[in-house]
């Protein structure tokens, strides 16, 4: 099959939707079809298999910053590519975002499928509803990637859904040499901004120990005011972002990796990497993250927002080795329902079925 894959985000901007196009597109050549990205590029594109539709600009929602292009020319850019490329279906991340999402979906003339990852209210969606809905329709065959995201597209534009998980490639992380600690650490990876818990982690850092180690990974808004806040602890070491490898050996060499993100999580990939990496988890208690951690089988979860708990929790858990090689385990056996040729079968049957 000949595919087009639309992703409204940069891909040259670090983000889960975007690792998540890729890794599909990759996975779907190994099962021997051809695969073409189309996304915005802020710089020289990832990989061959893409075709960059111009910059982007940063766009406020869900409590984070969205790398979009929704100007004419990235709309032009995806039409013509629509036309040049003849795709025997075409498959739409965030299918109304505006930009090279939204273009695909008005003006494609072939099955389209809709894959949908938000959670959490939208202003847009409600205000626009009526509209949204007779767009949404044109799509052949909707997806979300749990139940949260099933909600918020239902709440917005209806419809039924097929729920399927997000992927990695486990044995990246599963293979990965663990990265050389200290003593007891904890690592945080993922965007400085409110929603991902941060500031909470930073503040529940009072309960542990002084030979505990805080890694932190990524930047973002927040970085510069945290990295000011914590400038007379040497435990917490800034590592700014990472590439995939050290990622995956990061986690694999931490006691524990902190996910303490307050909302719009529609699910926890960050949660399957560490599982996949064999790490012991303390994350929020939130939908997206239940949706792919049993709590106290895979992770121990606690309230969001609430640094008591967690650094409570993070202080037992770096005590008790009993308890994190159970969750590791249990985690390793989770991780393997979340790979990526597994997802990747399961779009190439629905997109046969749609052709």
């Amino acid at each position: 099959m000949r595919i087009g894959m639309i992703c409204p985000y940069s891909l040259t901007i670090p983000g889960g939707v975007q690792m998540q196009v890729l890794g599909l597109a990759r996975a779907l050549r190994d099962l021997g079809h051809s695969v073409q990205v189309l996304a915005p590029s802020d710089g020289p594109p990832p990989e061959a298999a893409v075709t960059p539709l111009g910059k982007s600009v940063p766009f406020a929602t869900n409590g984070s910053l969205a790398p979009i292009a929704p100007d004419p020319s990235a709309a032009i850019r995806t039409m013509r590519a629509l036309r040049n490329e003849q795709f025997d279906i075409v498959h739409i991340h965030e299918p109304l975002v505006p930009g090279p999402s939204l273009t695909a979906l008005l003006f494609s003339e072939c099955p389209l499928v809709g894959t949908f990852h938000r959670a959490g209210a939208s202003t847009a969606y409600a205000l626009l509803k009526p509209i949204v809905r007779r767009i949404g329709n044109r799509l052949t065959l909707r997806v979300a990637v749990s139940e949260d995201a099933r909600r918020t597209a239902f709440d917005g534009i209806g419809g039924d859904y097929k729920i399927l998980f997000n992927g990695i490639d486990v044995e990246r992380f599963s293979r990965a040499e663990p990265w050389p600690t200290d003593g007891p650490t904890v690592f945080f990876f993922g965007r400085h901004e409110s929603r991902k818990g941060l500031t909470v982690l930073l503040k529940a850092r009072a309960a542990l120990d002084e030979d505990v180690t805080i890694w932190v990974a990524g930047a973002g808004p927040e970085t510069e005011a945290l990295q000011r806040l914590t400038a007379d602890d040497r435990r917490v070491q800034w590592l700014g972002r990472v590439d995939d490898i050290e990622l995956a050996r990061r986690l694999a060499g931490a006691d524990i990796a902190c996910l303490p993100s307050l909302h719009g999580e529609s699910f926890g990939i960050v949660l399957v990497e560490a599982m996949a990496a064999g790490t012991a988890i303390v994350a929020s208690d939130i939908p997206g993250y239940r949706a792919v951690a049993r709590p106290e089988e895979h992770a121990v979860l606690v309230a969001p927002d609430d640094s008591a708990a967690l650094g409570h929790a993070l202080r037992d858990l770096l005590k008790n080795k009993t308890r994190r090689d159970e969750l590791v385990a249990a985690g390793r056996i989770r991780a393997e329902e979340f790979g990526m040729p597994l997802l990747a079968q399961a779009y190439a049957d629905i997109y046969a079925s749609l052709i």
